[in-house]
């Protein structure tokens, strides 16, 4: 349930669990009472069958997940009032496609799809973010059709003639006809051909092949995930603080964690 954008930046405060306390937010304790609820209601939900059993290291490493995404929820909601951004009051929740998802991390994700609140910092705090157009073309080159490969046209003693890649050819003779000039007739192990057809017709063009859409718009939307998450990442070690039992399900300390090394 975690991600590389998940990453914990504080530890827990010292001291003994607070049974009543989720979280702090700039030193202020957050009532669990929120966590509690968001617990039964997805034991009640269409994939309780899939949540893991009650009172094991699972579900105590869920119970800190969801507390990430609602301290998370309440740290948007606590910007949202200081910039004075609209936060529809009735809102659907929004989806995320897959690269998205991962690139914001899952507990991001979460609150992002779960929270208008989150969604109006968003877009608040990466308003402003634009890519290069050397980003634009590095994506564009990064994601474009391979090139097509090369293509010889072959000349034998015979008269026969084909078209051929050069890789698909034996690599003795390939590599004579890749020195030779165009139509100098070579032989290599015992094959004898020229590259290059004097006076034949061009190869007929293969079809084009249909524009491809601008990139920019993806562009700036992967720029702008990167650019909330390293804001949100600044925004939780200032302002929020974990208490025992709550901790980042990804933190090594915390004894439910069992990805020690």
């Amino acid at each position: 349930m975690t991600g590389p954008a998940d990453a914990a930046v504080l530890g827990p405060v010292p001291g003994p669990a607070d049974a009543a306390v989720l979280g702090l937010l700039d030193g202020r304790p957050l009532p669990r009472t929120g966590l509690d609820r968001r617990l039964a209601a997805l034991r009640a939900g269409p994939r309780a069958s899939a949540l893991p059993l009650p009172g094991s290291g699972e579900d105590r490493q869920l119970a800190r997940w969801v507390a990430q995404v609602l301290l998370t929820e309440a740290l948007c909601e606590t910007v949202a009032a200081e910039r004075g951004l609209a936060v529809p009051r009735e809102a659907a929740p929004a989806g995320l496609d897959q690269q998205a998802a991962v690139e914001l991390g899952s507990v991001t994700a979460a609150a992002y799809e779960g929270s208008a609140a989150v969604r109006a910092v968003y877009e608040a705090v990466t308003a402003a973010v634009t890519p290069t157009a050397e980003e634009v073309a590095h994506y564009r080159t990064m994601t474009g059709p391979a090139a097509a490969p090369a293509v010889w046209h072959l000349a034998f003693p015979d008269g026969g003639t084909c078209e051929a890649d050069p890789a698909t050819l034996p690599l003795a003779l390939a590599a004579a006809l890749r020195a030779a000039a165009p139509d100098e007739w070579v032989t290599a192990d015992g094959r004898t051909a020229r590259r290059g057809l004097p006076g034949a017709a061009p190869a007929r063009p293969d079809p084009a092949a249909p524009a491809r859409p601008d990139p920019a718009a993806t562009v700036r939307d992967a720029a702008r995930r990167a650019a909330f998450v390293r804001w949100l990442d600044r925004a939780r070690a200032t302002r929020l603080t974990l208490v025992p039992g709550l901790e980042h399900p990804g933190d090594p300390a915390q004894p439910d964690n069992h990805h020690r090394h």
